[in-house]
């Protein structure tokens, strides 16, 4: 098994204990639906947006400057050379394995919040609103990356846009339903 196959297996019983059964069975007569059995799918497709995220990051700290920041001083931090290649090439080879990792986790969340939603619409929506947000506060925290309050307007708008969609997509499942 691959460092990413394990990684999600390791993912998996975290998950499953955050999104309750959709097995009608499993609930009791007396009891309503709770938002989380009716939505098993939006903990998996919230996840499946920040691994996104997360790879996103760790692939621009393969390539970034900020990581030889990071190698020269880890390496004067054990005593070595601030300009040692070894350390500066295994701390890039870690980012890149990460974002491999990161990217195989994502899929695999992705496709489960598919499999057990209605919509891939709303799954879509969830991963990429979450993605998007998520990647801009990293930005912000880990790159110093400013974005400028338009910047945020038009995210907001592209999450209201989501939404209508997602509603749209959701009344005429109504009505084909009901049909």
């Amino acid at each position: 098994m691959d460092a990413a196959a394990a990684a999600a297996a390791a993912a998996e019983p975290l998950l499953s204990s955050a999104v309750p059964s959709s097995d009608p069975t499993s609930q009791t007569p007396d009891s309503k639906p709770s938002m989380s059995t009716k939505t098993p799918w939006l903990a998996y497709a919230v996840a499946s947006g920040a691994c996104a995220a997360f790879n996103g990051v760790f692939a621009k700290l393969t390539t970034t400057e900020l990581t030889t920041t990071w190698a020269s001083a880890i390496s004067t931090a054990f005593g070595l050379s601030g300009t040692n290649k070894f350390v500066e090439f295994l701390i890039r080879a870690t980012f890149f394995a990460l974002n491999l990792a990161f990217n195989a986790i994502m899929w695999t969340l992705f496709t489960k919040a598919l499999t057990r939603a209605t919509s891939t619409t709303r799954v879509s929506i969830i991963n990429t609103s979450s993605n998007f947000m998520l990647t801009a506060l990293l930005g912000l925290l880990i790159f110093r990356e400013s974005l400028p309050p338009l910047w945020w307007a038009g995210a907001g708008l592209l999450v209201v846009g989501n939404v209508v969609i997602g509603r749209r997509e959701e009344e005429e499942v109504k009505g084909v339903t009901e049909d």
